[in-house]
């Protein structure tokens, strides 16, 4: 298979188990995708470099690199969403695979159907041609008249020093670019968009599946606590503080909005 062409559905599925695998590919084949099967570390970091996919699925303990290592060596070389696959259902290795660079995290035996519907919701979320680290453009700075207010500018947003463009999906802390995963970029979109409104965590994973606005789909606890843990990974990277918040603050009970504007902490 050559590395796929602008349009094209590509997935990469590393996983060491003949049966997983097939099942993997069946899904795949019947959402559309183009498959390339790899069985280890090394072999899917290679495949994933070289075919570029829209989506790949990571086993944690496969020979060579175990998954979580895998998954930060994939964040550092491609945008590809990333579906972590397990049979370790403890929250702290969900955690660590949030944590590590996952955008989706399912345990061992998992249901087809299940899958089908991550993968869809995945595809619904924009998302730009997949650019290295090193192809990466510079993010335009923001209008001078853009500074302690969340605005809508080229079809961007602003809060206090930080920048978010939309079209580019870069992001600029005090014109310094910041490299979010896919599922953080679009949290913080969510959050810059809502501004001081609430959001809880059910609309949050709600907007992460491409759900309508105002839908009452149920969210599992499970996809609550995913939403908390790509929240404090989100606000590492922005160099936030839970404590004494610039960006993002917590509302106990119910979910995260936007600091006020302004130079002092919210």
């Amino acid at each position: 298979m050559t590395a796929r062409s602008v349009g094209d559905l590509v997935a990469v599925i590393i996983e060491d188990d003949p049966g997983v695998q097939s099942l993997l590919e069946e899904v795949f084949l019947a959402a559309g995708f183009e498959v390339a099967v790899t069985g280890s570390g090394p072999e899917g970091l290679a495949a994933v470099e070289r075919h570029q996919p829209v989506i790949t699925t990571l086993d944690i303990n496969l020979p060579g690199i175990d998954g979580f290592e895998v998954a930060r060596r994939i964040r550092r070389v491609s945008d590809t969403f990333i579906i972590m696959l397990s049979a370790l259902a403890e929250e702290s290795d969900v955690v660590l695979g949030l944590t590590s660079g996952a955008d989706e995290y399912l345990v061992k035996p998992f249901r087809p159907r299940e899958l089908r519907a991550r993968i869809e919701a995945l595809l619904r979320r924009p998302r730009l041609p997949v650019a290295t680290a090193t192809q990466r453009p510079v993010a335009p700075a923001p209008p001078a008249a853009a500074t302690d207010t969340t605005v809508s500018t080229w079809r961007g947003r602003v809060h206090r020093d930080l920048s978010l463009d939309l079209d580019t999906r870069l992001v600029l802390v005090a014109q310094r670019p910041v490299e979010l995963t896919p599922t953080e970029f679009d949290l913080l979109a969510a959050l810059l968009e809502s501004r001081r409104r609430v959001c809880s965590k059910a609309e949050l994973a709600r907007g992460l599946r491409g759900a309508p606005s105002g839908s009452a789909d149920p969210v599992s606890e499970p996809d609550k606590r995913a939403i908390e843990t790509h929240m404090a990974n989100l606000r590492r990277k922005l160099g936030d503080s839970p404590t004494e918040p610039r960006y993002i603050e917590t509302v106990r009970g119910v979910g995260y909005r936007l600091t006020p504007a302004g130079d002092q902490p919210g």
